[in-house]
């Protein structure tokens, strides 16, 4: 197989410098990103693919160079510590020959007209492949690849034994679930993958998504097992009127229709409804799609059900978009959990009397989930908690809280691969 070349790795280092210095989402670089379009898809693979390992284990990468630098790099060669995380990368989490991680990381430097540094990274460089073990044997790799402000809610929040298998579950790149449209044993055989206790199909390896056996056909959707949660709280909605809100990508509306819902589903965004629409299409389903803020729209009339999947700080899917790590903080946490406070509003009045509310994020922090509820049920008297049980979960007890809400995360279903982190509650209209 052919090394990946210098222009995959110079596209590399181009994605890790936006999320780092321009403090762009790596999977939003990547959409708009020519270079990375441009290359073929086994390179654009490797191009993501020590991206994001750059960025998952960055805490562990700078612990090293901070060890081989003796002193600070000057202002205007910031770049090659860049260079540098990318080589050390190769060196010791993607398994990429020595020589080769060696002298393409050197090389690198003449496309970003820093080629004085050569020597110090060749020095380096060279120095790790022969004691860089002596290093990586000795980190806490859960503790440097968690920034302070994480480490510290987790420990809070989950006490520090959880908090720590939470960091050590973001290590690793996570498997590829999907969702099934129709019998799984076919797809079982066909995609070689495992049922979750979910009913979700698990892919040890996804490759690239769009040329597996059933995309084009419409058989299955791609969507984390916690994501598929949410939906499964509401019961069952045969024939019921649902508006699942902040809707795209549609996963969480797939799975309504797919139950018989009548489905509203409702995005802000015209972009992302219009990829909502493209993956219903693609489906062969069809619902009712309405471009607009769900603070201000409002149906005609009260429905049986509203999904509510607010925009948060997606600190529970860390170990699948690692960068989040570093374009969150605790302030944006505050500010979302105020912005979701004021959509719960909004879709309370949504419900018809009897129905049900299902409010979820894809947050571990308890700012965007069991405080706001605490706190929506506390303003009002209309609702109360509906407590959520094993057996709405698949017979997942330990994704039930006492309070009766759901909090699933990473470190959950670890002998199958773990899941994403995901909160829910289940509110009933009186």
């Amino acid at each position: 197989m052919a090394t990946p070349s210098l222009t995959t790795r110079s596209v590399a280092l181009d994605l890790v410098s936006s999320v780092l210095k321009r403090h762009r989402p790596l999977d939003e670089t990547l959409e708009g990103h020519s270079g990375f379009t441009a290359l073929e898809p086994r390179e654009r693979a490797f191009a993501r693919n020590l991206s994001a390992t750059t960025l998952r284990r960055l805490g562990q990468i700078d612990d090293i160079i901070g060890h081989c630098l003796e002193r600070p790099l000057p202002r205007r060669a910031v770049a090659v510590r860049d260079v540098l995380r990318l080589g050390i990368c190769q060196l010791f989490f993607l398994n990429i020959p020595a020589h080769a991680a060696v002298d393409t990381t050197v090389s690198l430097l003449d496309t970003i007209d820093l080629s004085p540094y050569k020597k110090l990274v060749n020095a380096i460089m060279r120095r790790l492949t022969r004691e860089g073990e002596k290093f990586t044997r000795a980190q806490d790799a859960a503790r440097l690849n968690t920034p302070d402000w994480l480490w510290d809610s987790w420990q809070r929040t989950y006490g520090k034994a959880t908090g720590r298998k939470i960091a050590e579950a973001h290590l690793n790149e996570p498997p590829l679930d999907i969702t099934l449209k129709g019998d799984p044993d076919i797809w079982v055989k066909s995609l070689q993958g495992e049922i979750l206790p979910t009913g979700s199909l698990r892919l040890a390896t996804g490759g690239i998504v769009t040329t597996l056996a059933g995309f084009d056909e419409g058989a299955w959707w791609v969507q984390d097992t916690a994501a598929t949660l949410p939906a499964l709280l509401l019961g069952d909605v045969k024939g019921k009127h649902v508006i699942d809100l902040c809707a795209a990508p549609g996963g969480k509306t797939a799975q309504l229709l797919a139950r018989g819902a009548r489905v509203t589903a409702v995005e802000r965004s015209a972009k992302r409804l219009q990829r909502l629409q493209q993956n219903m299409t693609r489906l062969g389903f069809s619902a009712e799609t309405v471009c607009a803020d769900a603070n201000v729209w409002k149906p005609d009339e009260q429905v049986d059900a509203v999904l509510l999947d607010a925009p948060c700080s997606a600190t529970g899917t860390i170990r699948r978009h690692p960068d989040i790590s570093y374009l969150k903080k605790q302030s944006d946490v505050d500010s979302l959990s105020d912005a979701q406070y004021r959509l719960l509003e909004a879709a309370l009045e949504m419900v018809k009397p009897g129905g049900r509310l299902v409010f979820c994020t894809c947050s571990l922090q308890p700012e965007e989930g069991p405080q706001l509820i605490e706190k929506i049920l506390a303003g009002q008297s209309s609702f109360k908690l509906d407590p959520i049980m094993a057996e709405d979960v698949s017979g997942l007890s330990e994704l039930i809280t006492g309070a009766g809400v759901l909090r699933s995360l990473p470190n959950h279903l670890s002998e199958h691969g773990g899941m994403d982190g995901f909160f829910a509650a289940r509110l009933v209209r009186g």
